[in-house]
């Protein structure tokens, strides 16, 4: 039989929040309204009421802040206000506007109310950002004309737009770019029933027979991320097919998400490497950022901006001012017995669970060689 674990994954990892070229569907499953979007309640209901008082005032509707992490659905809301608005809504990203002229074609071809939705929002350019503060106050454009003596400046009248911008880095925004958006909302990851309400919709619309325990199955293990959700329910689907399936069922569920080596908290390979080479290799930590990475061969970013997250939210892994360590949840995890250097640090903190209590220097070598043996 096929050891699923020991396969390299060449690919784009499963888990990972960035868009994929395999999400190309994506777009035709989102929502355009919000009865459609599930889970982010807080948010819909005050977007919800200012979008309704905007309309009832015929005026635009005030600038929209969203951030947090990749593949939430920042982009699918941005499309829901401006169809709840009933105008256009035109897409670019932050680092595609690289001049002011970029800018201003963009702003003079809106109409009245539109809105103008920039990803990525925190990589605009520098000069870029200044010139978008009058345009957001003012709804005017101050641009100069010419070079040299001969330079004059012109001011340019917009229409009432507006200005939804996402970040994954809300603290790489500046602060007076900040302070424009009239509206910031943080978007939360998503419980399991809100992804298996997301699954239940996208199954039906792409065609997709899967029951209960399947939905649960592959909700729990998308790591609270809609994005994430989508893409495994797209591959179970395959393994459906290669397994002769009509339904994807638990069965089908646990045979594709142990060959894509999603454990049951939603951790991969990756993940789990990190945290054995911190457990096995420095005992528990702490250990610095790019120690583990040279130990791991991943990148100190990568790890920092991708891995890191999820475990610390999850609590398998802490940060210290000397490095990081595990908890003892990431060694219960992944079936190591702690040093007994680790359960001492702890002891003084009185968080030792009562089956590491009386741990010996022996009792933890013997532990360590029989998982070695299996």
């Amino acid at each position: 039989m096929m050891n699923f674990n020991e396969q390299e994954n060449e690919e784009e990892r499963v888990l990972g929040r960035l868009r994929q070229p395999g999400d190309v569907e994506e777009k035709a499953l989102r929502p355009v309204t919000f009865e459609e979007y599930s889970g982010q309640t807080k948010v819909k209901t005050n977007l919800k009421i200012f979008i309704d008082a905007a309309r009832k005032r015929g005026e635009a509707l005030d600038h929209v802040l969203l951030y947090g992490p990749p593949g939430l659905g920042k982009t699918t809301l941005a499309g829901i206000i401006a169809s709840e608005m009933g105008v256009a809504m035109h897409i670019t990203t932050g680092p595609s506007i690289e001049k002011a002229g970029d800018l201003a074609a963009l702003l003079t071809n809106l109409n009245e109310n539109e809105v103008l939705f920039i990803d990525e929002i925190h990589r605009l350019n520098k000069n870029v950002e200044e010139v978008l503060y009058p345009a957001m106050e003012d709804y005017c454009l101050d641009l100069m004309i010419g070079k040299g003596p001969a330079a004059r400046s012109v001011r340019l009248d917009l229409p009432h737009f507006t200005l939804v911008g996402a970040t994954t880095r809300a603290g790489m925004i500046s602060a007076p770019l900040r302070d424009r958006f009239g509206m910031i909302h943080r978007l939360e990851l998503y419980e399991t029933e809100d992804l298996m309400e997301i699954l239940k919709r996208d199954a039906g619309l792409l065609g997709i027979a899967i029951n209960e325990e399947g939905l649960r199955n592959i909700a729990s293990r998308s790591r609270g991320t809609p994005r994430i959700a989508i893409r495994l329910l797209k591959r179970m689907r395959d393994f459906a097919s290669y397994l002769e399936k009509d339904v994807i069922d638990k069965e089908v569920s646990d045979y594709g998400l142990k060959a894509l080596d999603i454990d049951e908290v939603g951790l991969d390979a990756v993940d789990r490497r990190v945290l054995t080479a911190i457990a096995d290799i420095f005992k528990g930590g702490p250990v610095g950022l790019e120690t583990l990475a040279a130990c791991t061969g991943e990148d100190p970013v990568t790890i920092e901006d991708v891995y890191e997250p999820f475990l610390l939210q999850n609590g398998f892994l802490a940060k210290t001012p000397r490095g990081r360590v595990l908890t003892i949840r990431a060694f219960e995890h992944i079936g190591i017995t702690p040093p007994p250097s680790f359960i001492a640090g702890m002891r003084n903190n009185d968080v030792v669970p009562s089956k590491f209590e009386n741990i010996s220097i022996e009792d933890w070598q013997n532990a360590n060689r029989e998982g070695g043996d299996s």
